[in-house]
């Protein structure tokens, strides 16, 4: 018998009821899957839209139409300036229209080397105007780095921002530039030189006229937009070509975070990078949003700048946050409007200390690369997630992603007898991986084709397919949420055993007294593999107690992962885009003749660290001490 009335309500409602409970069993994260999917597929149909016609609609196309949308409405604060899309509309047209009598044509490509001040702004959209191509140079290298970015680049002319050191490292390199026929171009008061031209005179008298579309209407979706080079941690910098399409794409994902076009996103880091010119930069135009830029990071003064601009959204990267948390806690903490944070590279310690201390609601960790075509998204706020790749998101994204068993010692996958990968288990940490298509492409690198080609794995899963390697380690928990592990090359084998820095990291950070850590593996002398060792910023006005950071670390971490060696430092060298850099500490290894920071060495026998002098140094190369 059927049942009526209220009966057949009681049983509706008691079969959904059963379903809801069911579906929190059997997949507990569907709902927060369709919420990524829906945010997703809402974005990835604009961007289709934007890069399906021809000539595509690009992020010039966009700035101009939020100029005739709201005119008059702030789209840069930068200190006490304010800067509307109209005013930053007009500048630019100044630039294209100079440059434009100077020869330039689309396809043309031109470097530059500014810092974070407006002019780096109203120059790119000038030169985008044109359809030029522009290789953004990192401001801190000098002479052989910085002439190899350029030349990879292949530009006709190097525009120089504003800035005595900018101005001096362009002289270093400045024969090798006249030798290949460049125009130099200098912003600011820089004193007449031979063969260096003045432009802000030049700009200021040009025209500020529109630039006609015909003039970048040959412009692909996958043209190069810029060439940004990566700043990684060792080698030269690669040039990553970034593309029209790559801008569009980046433009949305600030809508993981919920943006608005009456939000104010705070920029700190450089322009120069993905991030902040990707994520931060882009994001605004596309929302018609505002950006408040700073010239550089300061922690001191980030708080101040949010409150002084009515900043609501945040854009970290690397060690950013963590600075934050070490500054001397005020009682106008909480005193701001930020409502949400998106970056990269959160630690889960500092993501909670910084939510709980800063007021923080809503974090949105993501995972990316430059050149990568991988995109990882944590809309769940699990601290320490990068994201998720759940059964559905794996089944209905264009970019399914696989985590692939790894050889440490060679950085290359394992493979099985039929010379095919091999997937992870659950918790098992390995080697990220993309499928490269026309969906999600990647394009590499300008240059030297086995740069990109070095990026490549074939044969993964099938004969002649192809997958972008990430470098990453990375591995998924049992809800499928994503954790950063390491980068390949950090990761490194001490007594048969797999040490991941980043996780020790982790745990030094924890210490007492301990404000910045760096974890590296070093060659010991007679012995295999490498020891870890850790170099350590120790808060103002604290003394180590050793004992007692050895105790921290035996109870934490097994005994391979224990750092062999500690080095306490004044500061942790970091690059542009605060990630930290290992290079040099791991070249000047635990050598009390190289290095001048007082070093320690772990001894078991007296539980604690105990100073590293250069007999001690001796007898741990001839192998006479205990390791």
């Amino acid at each position: 018998m059927k049942p009526t009335g209220g009966g057949a309500l009681y049983a509706t409602v008691g079969g959904v009821s059963t379903a809801l409970v069911a579906t929190r069993v059997l997949y507990p994260s569907l709902w927060q899957d369709l919420r990524y999917l829906w945010i997703s597929n809402r974005a990835s149909k604009q961007v289709t839209k934007y890069l399906s016609v021809e000539p595509p609609i690009t992020i010039v196309d966009r700035f101009l139409h939020q100029v005739q949308l709201q005119p008059d409405k702030p789209f840069l604060l930068f200190e006490d300036e304010v800067y509307t899309y109209k005013d930053m509309d007009a500048m630019s047209n100044k630039v294209a229209n100079f440059f434009r009598g100077e020869g330039y044509r689309c396809g043309d490509t031109v470097a530059m080397l500014i810092y974070n001040v407006p002019a780096f702004i109203w120059t790119f959209l000038g030169l985008a105007k044109l359809g030029v191509k522009m290789a953004f140079l990192n401001t801190n290298l000098r002479t052989k780095s910085l002439l190899h970015c350029f030349k990879v680049a292949e530009a006709k002319a190097l525009i120089v921002g504003q800035g005595v050191d900018l101005f001096e490292a362009t002289l270093e390199i400045l024969p090798e530039l006249q030798g290949q026929g460049v125009s130099i171009w200098v912003q600011g008061d820089a004193n007449p030189t031979e063969g260096i031209l003045l432009l802000d005179e030049k700009i200021a008298t040009s025209s500020a006229q529109p630039i006609p579309f015909k003039f970048r209407s040959s412009v692909a979706g996958n043209d190069a937009l810029a060439y940004i080079n990566t700043s990684g941690t060792t080698g030269l910098p690669k040039a990553a070509i970034y593309s029209y399409e790559k801008a569009t794409k980046s433009s949305f994902m600030f809508t993981f975070a919920g943006i608005r076009s009456s939000d104010v996103v705070y920029v700190v880091t450089p322009l120069y990078h993905s991030s902040a010119f990707g994520v931060g930069f882009t994001t605004v135009i596309e929302h018609g949003a505002t950006m408040a830029l700073a010239r550089k990071f300061s922690a001191s003064r980030y708080w101040d700048d949010c409150r002084k601009h009515n900043v609501t959204l945040l854009l970290y990267i690397g060690e950013m946050l963590r600075y934050l948390c070490v500054q001397p806690k005020r009682s106008n903490d909480r005193d701001h409007k930020v409502r949400a944070a998106l970056g990269n590279g959160l630690a889960p310690g500092v993501w909670k200390e910084f939510q709980d201390r800063f007021g923080i609601r809503q974090i949105v960790e993501f995972y990316g690369a430059t050149e990568s075509n991988i995109r990882l998204m944590n809309i769940t706020g699990k601290r320490g997630s990068v994201g998720m790749i759940s059964p559905l998101i794996q089944n209905t994204t264009p970019c399914p992603l696989y985590i692939l068993k790894v050889d440490l010692e060679t950085g290359q996958p394992i493979r099985d007898d039929n010379g095919l990968c091999i997937k992870t288990q659950t918790g098992e940490p390995g080697l990220l991986i993309c499928p490269i298509s026309k969906a999600v492409p990647f394009q590499g690198y300008k240059g030297n084709k086995e740069l990109t080609e070095k990026k490549v794995l074939r044969d993964v899963f099938k004969k002649g397919d192809a997958y972008f390697d990430s470098g990453d380690l990375m591995k998924v928990d049992k809800d499928y949420h994503v954790y950063f592990v390491d980068r390949l090359g950090d990761t490194f084998r001490w007594k048969s055993e797999n040490v991941a820095t980043t996780e020790v990291a982790q745990v030094l950070h924890d210490m007492q007294g301990v404000d910045e850590v760096n974890v590296y593996g070093v060659k010991v002398p007679g012995s295999e593999g490498r020891a870890g060792m850790a170099a350590a910023v120790v808060s103002k006005d604290t003394r180590p107690d050793l004992s007692q950071w050895y105790a921290h670390i035996e109870s934490r971490l097994p005994s391979y992962a224990r750092p062999l060696f500690l080095r306490l430092t004044r500061e942790i060298s970091v690059t542009g885009t605060l990630k930290q850099q290992k290079t040099q500490l791991v070249r000047e290894g635990f050598d009390p003749t190289q290095i001048s920071d007082p070093l320690y060495f772990r001894n078991d026998d007296q539980k604690t660290y105990v100073p590293l002098d250069l007999d001690l140094y001796r007898r741990i190369a001839l192998g006479k001490a205990k390791l």
